[in-house]
């Protein structure tokens, strides 16, 4: 893919992320419940998070691509195989005094929370939870999977919490609001665009991706905003890495972000619990595969032409191609671990030149294989795909040593809003004031971006 297809796709998400968006911020202004209001804000705050975390990635590939213009290439180390990374049974514990929850005595305090999960540019959001005393346990049902990450991935898991109670303000705003609202979304001005950025700077998720510092506290929605609706605020946070990767439940701590005088604040105890797996693609599929020669024993002239596969931890030798797509027992597996060294060599110059060399270790003790194959071209392939395959599972590290299942996402529960509701008019393509807007959106966010690197 090259630079311009890049910037083009990261643009595309960024306008989609900005249709949803403004979609979000009148739906909020419409709201006359404050169920609805509260899924609204939060899907205004997901929708900033992603246009920061976009907007960082794009920085980053302009300055790379300035890097390469004036001769210098970015600062890269050995490509490594992407993976799967999940995360799912969420638990966060609450303490409650005992005059509270044993006695069930005060005032109830009831809070809205929800998870934001930041991995890169890929941005996921929980379901709502209600909490009030009569809860121990913070639950989240969620499964959330990101579908490429890197080893060294950061997964960051904010907590917002607003308070929940009923007050006397009505959730929806005035008819002169809600038209000045209703008027944006097919107003053309580049005033628009910046304003959705630079709100999206001031109220969107405190994360790593956005290069905000992580003990900030993300503030509430934007200036013209801030009169529309519940506002969350962040209640705690933590980093998730890869040697935090286990297939059981596993406690984390937590960074708390409010004090107990704030109207949003829940007594956590300072610590979650989840169940983090990875599935990296050198683990799921098959890195190479093709016609080779395997020597057996210590007999020089006995070779075995088989069809060897290389996936998981071990290269599986049938032999024939149709033996594998009936799923019949390989004739040889050798294994390949995180130490094991491959090597190619002319000592053999029968059958071929070149002889690939895997030394391993197998019930304690060290064993060598022998490989050759047909054409130096082949040669060639199998040991770059054999060291790099060495290269991942090191890279990986815990993730590689046995497969760990990830279990699919449940179904979202439906957000409680009318069918055929002002959301779903601003949503579709077929809104003619969102047709305008998605019509001159690229290329006014093509000036924007413009004018913002210039600035900087």
């Amino acid at each position: 893919m090259n630079d311009n297809t890049q910037d083009e796709e990261v643009l595309k998400q960024i306008e989609r992320e900005v249709r949803m968006r403004e979609g979000a911020s009148k739906l909020l202004a419409a709201c006359s419940r404050r169920e609805q209001a509260l899924e609204a804000s939060k899907s205004l705050l997901s929708c900033n998070a992603r246009i920061l975390a976009l907007l960082s990635q794009l920085q980053k590939m302009r300055k790379d691509q300035v890097l390469q213009r004036v001769g210098r290439r970015p600062s890269e180390g050995i490509a490594t195989c992407l993976g799967k990374l999940a995360l799912s049974d969420l638990r966060i514990p609450l303490m409650w005094k005992d005059s509270e929850y044993f006695k069930n005595k005060g005032e109830l305090h009831r809070c809205a929370v929800f998870c934001l999960l930041q991995c890169g540019t890929e941005i996921h959001d929980t379901d709502l939870v209600m909490v009030d005393r009569t809860l121990t346990d913070i639950c989240f049902d969620d499964t959330i999977i990101f579908s490429e990450v890197g080893p060294g991935f950061q997964l960051r898991v904010e907590l917002y919490s607003t308070c929940a109670v009923e007050d006397s303000s009505p959730v929806a705003l005035g008819p002169r609001r809600m038209s000045r609202l209703g008027e944006s979304l097919g107003c053309s001005s580049g005033k628009k665009i910046r304003a959705a950025f630079e709100s999206a700077a001031v109220c969107g998720s405190v994360s790593s991706g956005a290069n905000v510092g992580p003990e900030s506290v993300s503030p509430p929605l934007s200036p013209n905003l801030s009169t529309l609706g519940p506002k969350y605020n962040l209640l705690a946070h933590t980093t998730l890495r890869i040697e935090h990767v286990q297939e059981s439940f596993k406690t984390h701590d937590l960074s708390l972000a409010a004090a107990e005088d704030s109207p949003f604040w829940l007594p956590l105890y300072g610590s979650m619990c989840c169940r983090l797996v990875a599935q990296p693609l050198c683990m799921i599929q098959p890195v190479t595969s093709g016609q080779i020669k395997v020597k057996i024993g210590e007999d020089l002239n006995c070779w075995q032409n088989v069809y060897g596969v290389l996936r998981e931890q071990s290269l599986f030798c049938y032999q024939s191609q149709d033996d594998l797509e009936s799923d019949d027992k390989p004739l040889l597996v050798i294994p390949i671990k995180k130490d094991s060294l491959v090597c190619v060599s002319e000592r053999d110059p029968v059958p071929c030149p070149l002889s690939v060399y895997i030394s391993t270790q197998c019930q304690g003790e060290d064993v060598t294989y022998t490989l050759t194959m047909h054409t130096p071209e082949d040669t060639q392939r199998w040991t770059e795909a054999l060291w790099q395959h060495i290269y991942n599972m090191n890279q990986w590290r815990q993730c590689c040593d046995h497969f760990m299942k990830i279990e699919m996402p449940r179904s979202r529960k439906p957000i409680t809003v009318k069918q055929g509701s002002l959301y779903h008019e601003i949503a579709t393509p077929s809104s003619p004031s969102l047709s305008l807007v998605t019509q001159d959106l690229s290329v006014e966010i093509r000036t924007l971006l413009s004018s913002y690197h210039k600035e900087r």
